[in-house]
């Protein structure tokens, strides 16, 4: 289980994060939902050891984040990051096994290479292993780094999948099968965390929705009970009618206009 209580974050005197506490177990997939500038990559960066919080802990399996070594927590959690800078010319199979490296001394086992093409063939970039990373478009480097963090913990029981806006560059058929993907892995028993900014995708695939606001938490539940037209209006300012699909019992929201007066 990953607990986070009361966690506070700030850079000099403004505050980016302010007493937040939630859980998550195994077998659940949570996404963060707020407003640009809410503190949802900030709180990501914290739970993921890479930021350390001014006041409250976080602990993963039993133990405070900061008490693991680099490598002990390379094998218990991964990162996708929005922006993945990579300037070198590495080939996309060298990018994914980079997510083996926690699991391995000089070369990689057997088992490395079998998960490296597993993960390949499941997030569609099997044709392109031998190309230079540099090259590929946004879109499919987004699917290289998916696949990079899968390798990482793909055979580690109950790991920790932190995903940071992992659908931004995709196109519509790859924003749903980088979720379905996340999903099964919650149903495999991993924990998996997802900042998100399209609330139907949300929706669609969340087990429970964490709606942050100015660094608080606002709501905490399942998206029948956060998705509301009055929550939606909260936390986003922008007026909606939320409906819910009869045959897949999901909640959608559709944004009404938005009227702007200023120009002639």
């Amino acid at each position: 289980m990953l607990t986070a209580e009361t966690i506070t974050y700030q850079i000099g005197q403004r505050s980016l994060l302010k007493d937040i506490s939630f859980s998550v177990r195994p077998g659940e997939l949570l996404v963060i939902l707020g407003a640009n500038g809410a503190g949802k990559s900030t709180l990501l960066r914290n739970l993921s050891g890479e930021l350390k919080p001014l006041k409250g802990t976080i602990q993963l399996k039993g133990k405070t984040i900061s008490s693991y070594s680099t490598k002990e927590l390379a094998m218990l959690r991964a990162v996708m990051n929005q922006q993945n800078i990579v300037s070198l010319p590495f080939s996309v199979a060298e990018i994914v096994m980079m997510g083996r490296y926690p699991h391995y001394k000089n070369h990689p086992a057997e088992t490395d290479l079998q998960i490296v093409e597993e993960v390949t063939r499941l997030t569609g970039i099997s044709d392109m292993t031998e190309r230079s990373y540099p090259t590929l478009s946004g879109g499919e480097q987004q699917r290289v780094q998916l696949a990079r963090v899968l390798a990482q913990v793909w055979n580690i029981p109950n790991a920790l999948l932190l995903m940071d806006e992992p659908v931004a560059s995709l196109d519509i058929q790859y924003q749903q099968q980088t979720l379905a993907i996340a999903k099964n892995l919650a149903r495999r028993g991993f924990m998996v965390i997802s900042v998100l900014h399209d609330i139907n995708l949300a929706a669609q695939y969340a087990d429970r929705i964490l709606m942050l606001k100015n660094g608080r938490k606002w709501y905490d539940g399942s998206a029948a009970e956060v998705l509301t037209a009055k929550n939606i209006y909260e936390i986003f300012e922008i007026d909606s009618d939320v409906y819910t699909n009869p045959r897949t019992l999901k909640h959608f929201f559709i944004p009404k206009d938005v009227r702007i007066n200023s120009i002639p």
